[in-house]
């Protein structure tokens, strides 16, 4: 009962209810990734290109998606991930979530959210007045 609930009254977790129908009716499950997220094709686009979209297992955030189902999902590569030997490049990194408005946020020093002070000026700046 909670998990419809959700989905008829949030977009946020996982699927809202006008997915899961559209997903029942056009959707063909296409392959699974590591952290859960569930991705299906079908239907066409105004485009004339396959639809494809993502369930994701919790929370949705974009970013979640990791590069090989990136690629797919926004048709540069034709083949998905599970259909091919896919190994992720050294220089790609595991996801970090987005972290802006909780605590573990970015705060450079100078922010008024923090209590360091900001660097002094180092002297290579000079400010603009008009007329010089």
């Amino acid at each position: 009962m909670k998990t419809f609930l959700l989905q008829f009254f949030t977009w946020w977790n996982s699927q809202t209810l006008g997915t899961r129908v559209h997903t029942w009716r056009f959707g063909k499950k296409v392959g699974e990734d590591e952290a859960g997220n569930v991705y299906y094709e079908g239907g066409v686009d105004s485009e004339g290109r396959t639809r494809r979209w993502v369930i994701y297992r919790d929370y949705s955030e974009a970013s979640k998606i990791p590069p090989g189902w990136h690629g797919w999902i926004h048709h540069r590569v034709d083949a998905a991930p599970s259909n091919e030997n896919y190994k992720p490049r050294e220089w790609q990194q595991p996801h970090k979530p987005n972290m802006t408005g909780t605590p573990g946020a970015y705060r450079p020093k100078g922010s008024v959210l923090t209590n360091q002070h900001r660097p002094q000026v180092t002297g290579d700046y000079d400010a603009w007045t008009p007329g010089s």
